[in-house]
C-alpha cells in the first residue's frame, strides 16, 4: 500500500481484529483449551477438502494472493521493503506493516469466519469459534503474509521501477521525489 492509504487501522479492519478477539474468548469460554480441542481442530482440518463448501478452501487463499500481488506491487512501485521482512525485522514499523495487512485482508477474513461458521453448522451442527478463526487466519491471512513479499522483490527485478516524479520511501525512513532531471533528491 502506498503513503495515500494510512497506517491505522479502517473500520472494517477495526471489526474484523475485534471479532478475532470475541470469537477466540467465546470459544475459550465455551469449549475450553485441551488437548483433546486441538486434536479435534486438526481432524476437522484434514476431512475438510472432502466436505461441503471445499471451494472456499480455494477460493479464500486466491482471494488473498489477489491482494497481496496488488500490494506487493505496489510496494515495489513506492520503493518500501518486502512486507514480511518488514514485520520481523524492523520493530519500528512492525505494526504499521501489520495493520495495512489487516486493512487489505480484512474483507477475507471476515468472510472466511463467515464461511466457516456456516460449514461448520451444516456440517458438524456445533460452532467452534476458536477453529473459525484459526481457519480464516490460515486461509486468509497466511498466504498474504508469505505471498506480498516475494512478489515485491519480483516486480523490483522484472523492470516495475520508479518513474521519475514518484514519491517514494529511503532506508532512513525519510520520503523524496524521484527526481525529474539530473542528480538532485527534493525533500518532502
Amino acid at each position: 500500500m502506498s503513503d495515500r492509504y494510512p497506517q491505522n487501522l479502517r473500520l472494517l479492519a477495526k471489526s474484523a481484529a475485534t471479532l478475532i478477539i470475541v470469537l477466540i474468548v467465546a470459544g475459550v469460554v465455551w469449549h475450553g483449551v485441551t488437548v483433546g480441542t486441538f486434536e479435534r481442530i486438526w481432524d476437522d482440518l484434514v476431512e475438510r477438502p472432502d466436505a461441503p463448501m471445499r471451494f472456499r478452501l480455494i477460493l479464500q487463499p486466491l482471494m488473498a494472493a489477489l491482494v497481496a500481488i496488488r500490494d506487493g506491487l505496489e510496494d515495489a512501485r513506492t520503493g518500501r521493503s518486502p512486507y514480511f521482512w518488514t514485520v520481523l525485522r524492523d520493530p519500528r514499523r512492525r505494526v504499521g506493516r501489520l495493520n495495512e495487512g489487516l486493512n487489505g485482508t480484512a474483507r477475507i477474513i471476515l468472510l472466511a469466519v463467515a464461511m466457516d461458521t456456516i460449514y461448520q453448522i451444516i456440517v458438524l451442527k456445533r460452532f467452534y469459534p476458536t477453529e473459525a478463526v484459526g481457519i480464516a487466519v490460515l486461509l486468509a491471512f497466511v498466504p498474504y503474509l508469505v505471498i506480498r513479499g516475494p512478489v515485491t522483490r519480483l516486480a523490483r527485478g522484472s523492470g516495475a521501477r520508479r518513474k521519475a516524479g514518484d514519491i517514494v520511501n529511503d532506508r532512513k525512513g525519510g520520503r523524496f521525489r524521484m527526481p525529474v532531471g539530473r542528480g538532485y533528491r527534493r525533500a518532502l
